[in-house]
């Protein structure tokens, strides 16, 4: 992005053509109107020529209808060839931001100058003005644009994107902004870990018979007899088959 100089014809005149700069301002006298435009004396040994479609916005069918012989007029440096000795100059307005100058990462000023639910949309000199969406505005959560910004605010910006054949220009204003440090997350509670004391095994029921059998004869304070011996195995036995079946 060039600097907007502003010279006369009589003073802060560059010494040669490779001085001029693109978008410097002059005022001029324009000394010779053609059909294809007019000439204008800037302070320069050559004169400087402004096209006819240079000499305003609108569409021009005749040159006299828009300057005259003689006239003082504001005019902007719009191309210079030294090689050729030839200065082109423009009466509108260039903008302070052309395409080819907008890259991505640099940083713009620029004046909000409509705000919707989605964004807001920013002048920072272009043929456009860029859209710094609702989620690039601010590292905070917010409802709407006008939770933090008006209508009409300056505002400093970083170009996110640059689309030159569609010509969009995302913008964002929080990549400006230092981000804020996370919240610390909440310690997790450790659960209690109860130790439960190791339970004794639960006997199966071909062991509970035969501890009840073996009870039984350590009752008896004699030594049974082979009868009663007998009976003790046969119950035993009997178990056994009945818990094996089942």
């Amino acid at each position: 992005m060039e600097t907007d100089i502003v010279a006369t014809s009589e003073t802060n005149q560059p010494e040669s053509l490779a001085d001029i700069k693109r978008k410097t301002k002059y005022s001029g006298t324009v000394i010779k109107t053609t059909l294809a435009g007019a000439v204008v004396d800037i302070g320069m040994d050559t004169p400087a020529v402004i096209h006819i479609s240079q000499l305003q916005k609108e569409p021009t069918n005749r040159v006299e209808d828009v300057v005259t012989i003689g006239q003082t007029v504001d005019v902007w440096v719009k191309r210079v060839e030294p090689n050729r000795n030839r200065i082109e100059l423009t009466m509108i307005e260039p903008l302070n931001l052309e395409w080819r100058e907008i890259n991505k990462g640099m940083t713009l000023k620029g004046k909000i100058t409509r705000i919707e639910n989605f964004g807001v949309f920013v002048d920072v000199g272009a043929e456009r003005p860029g859209l710094v969406h609702i989620s690039e505005i601010t590292h905070d959560y917010i409802k709407t644009p006008n939770d933090v910004v008006k209508e009409d605010e300056e505002v400093e910006v970083q170009v996110l994107d640059v689309n030159r054949r569609r010509k969009q220009i995302k913008l964002s204003m929080k990549a400006l902004e230092v981000k804020p440090a996370p919240e610390p997350k909440p310690a997790k509670r450790k659960k209690a870990v109860i130790e439960e004391e190791p339970s004794e095994p639960v006997p199966t029921a071909m062991e509970v018979a035969f501890r009840e059998a073996m009870e039984r004869s350590d009752n008896h304070e004699e030594q049974p007899s082979v009868q009663t011996r007998t009976k003790s195995v046969r119950t035993l036995k009997k178990w056994t088959i009945y818990l094996v079946g089942h």
